[in-house]
């Protein structure tokens, strides 16, 4: 079998990942450390059927999400007919009041979103979160499916699989779709970003150009940067690398030194396009999660393709009875917390730990959503030689430009811990190509 070819390459993949420097890294104990990502060799497979069904949904869930974020900082709409309750958007921790009445370049919010899901063993898909902030990881099986093309390429002759390639220019035509006019960059905070090789990497693929905030500047209204012979040349899009608070100290946090000054005061007269757009954190905060089918049958007239997992909202007095009820057979979430972190367990939980949770709960509800837990289906990895099963999620990619486009790919992240749901590369995880299948 051809497959088998790629399997016994898993060596080979990790070593030239390596030499890449295809790492993340972790601020951990105020000390930054930065670790390989494993890759496994066994790709997960997706049928080509199957694949056109998420597609659909997903295109179908990041149109309603960017057409909530559009509402939010405009009419407001979905609050006065009290679809979303008024608190649960300005509590939220992504909700920015400076973003309130701004236009985005083209009406995109929401440029790249990353949507992970699930799949149950019963073979239903299920959306965990969206990302729609800085969503990262595209780059990782983009390096893989080169390597393992490189590493294997009898295997790629063998299989129908749909090319990966193309996420370069599906990045690209989204940038210029928004660009108001100059050279397009991505502005990464640095060598010490925890996805700084995913920077450099998406700036060669899709020939953009890789700048720090110190190489830019805003001037009479407009943005530049500054070439190699120190000529300023005109920006037109930034796919912004770093978060809402730091992009720019004179509206947002002044302690910020990576971001650049009055970037989003030309934001706002429409002189320059952010990728992704700031305040987006208001459609992905977790508590707004719960919210999001009811987005695409207010936004759209149509009933949700893809599902969200069961979840409850301590806010609401019966969700609450519920959650209280049934604490041990769920997953608590803190609404504020990402990559694996703020998620416990309640049947994990020793006897004070409950209590002093539940007292936690009962006094911020609006900080947790509690959730059903799913028994993903398990998918084999390469174990010291030998196939076993780990528990997995997908992050798809949505891009926004003229249209909705789903890449025909995505991040598969598996846990290593074979007792272990949670799958991010912060909390010990790694990763595996995706085959969307052609025919």
């Amino acid at each position: 079998m051809q497959k088998m070819d790629l399997y016994g390459h898993t060596d080979i993949v990790n070593e030239l990942l390596a030499r890449y420097g295809v790492k993340f890294g972790i601020y951990k104990n105020n000390e930054f450390k930065e670790q390989l990502f494993p890759f496994d060799a066994i790709p997960r497979i997706i049928g080509n059927h199957e694949f056109a069904y998420l597609e659909k949904g997903l295109k179908q869930r990041v149109t309603a999400l960017n057409l909530f974020i559009q509402d939010i900082y405009g009419d407001k709409k979905i609050i006065r007919d009290k679809v979303v309750p008024e608190e649960f958007v300005y509590a939220s921790s992504g909700y920015l009041a400076q973003c309130e009445g701004v236009a985005a370049p083209q009406g995109i919010h929401a440029h790249i979103a990353g949507i992970d899901l699930v799949q149950g063993k019963n073979g239903e898909w299920y959306i965990l979160e969206d990302n729609l902030r800085v969503p990262s990881g595209a780059s990782y099986p983009m390096i893989a499916r080169e390597l393992c093309r490189r590493s294997s390429p009898r295997t790629f002759q063998e299989y129908h699989i749909e090319d990966n390639r193309n996420y370069a220019r599906m990045l690209r035509k989204v940038m210029d779709h928004v660009n108001t006019g100059g050279h397009t960059v991505i502005l990464t905070p640095g060598r010490y970003n925890a996805a700084y090789f995913e920077h450099s990497y998406l700036a060669e693929k899709t020939g953009a150009h890789l700048v720090t905030g110190s190489e830019l500047i805003v001037d009479n209204d407009h943005l530049y940067f500054k070439d190699y012979s120190g000529r300023m040349e005109p920006v037109g899009a930034v796919y912004r690398r770093i978060s809402d608070e730091y992009l720019d100290p004179m509206n947002f946090r002044r302690d910020s030194v990576i971001g650049i000054p009055h970037i989003y005061d030309i934001y706002r007269k429409g002189n320059v396009a952010l990728i992704n757009a700031p305040g987006n954190g208001v459609a992905d905060d977790k508590g707004i999660y719960y919210f999001v089918p009811k987005m695409v049958t207010y936004y759209l007239g149509e009933e949700p393709i893809l599902q969200n997992a069961p979840t409850y909202l301590p806010f609401y007095e019966d969700d609450m009875r519920y959650v209280l009820e049934n604490f041990d057979n769920l997953v608590l979430k803190d609404v504020a917390e990402a990559g694996g972190y703020g998620v416990v367990f309640g049947n994990k939980m020793t006897k004070q730990q409950k209590e002093d949770f539940i007292a936690l709960l009962k006094k911020e509800p609006r900080r947790f959503i509690a959730q059903e837990v799913i028994d993903f289906l398990d998918i084999d990895i390469m174990d010291e030689g030998k196939e076993v099963p780990r528990k997995a999620d997908l992050r798809a990619f949505v891009l926004m430009g003229e249209e909705p486009m789903v890449w025909k790919s995505g991040l598969t992240r598996f846990s290593r811990n074979p007792d272990s749901f949670i799958v991010n590369s912060s909390q010990g995880g790694g990763f595996k190509d995706t085959w969307v299948l052609s025919q």
